[in-house]
């Protein structure tokens, strides 16, 4: 009879100690799912920032690789001139 009730104390004590793990182990689980979160929405965050900052890169590369504003560089920042007409000669393959 002690034997059965002592046995059935380490089965209720096993049980509650699984009890006890089962819970931690779904509050740990619970509160790194909500870490992860924060952490998927700080890096989308900064994503579509350098989405936007690389549309801005893209728009002033567009600007700075026309032909016009190419030219207009080199004739003021580097005092260039077209070539006179006559000393331009063609060389064909």
């Amino acid at each position: 009879m002690m034997a059965a009730l002592n046995r059935s104390w380490v089965v209720a004590l096993l049980l509650w100690c699984a009890v006890l793990l089962s819970a931690t182990g779904a509050i740990w689980t619970r509160h790194r799912a909500r870490e992860l979160f924060v952490e998927l929405e700080t890096l989308n965050r900064d994503r579509h920032r350098l989405d936007v900052t690389r549309g801005e890169l893209q728009l002033e590369q567009s600007y700075w690789s026309q032909h016009a504003q190419i030219e207009n560089t080199a004739r003021r920042r580097l005092t260039m001139t077209a070539p006179d007409p006559a000393a331009i000669q063609v060389v064909l393959p």
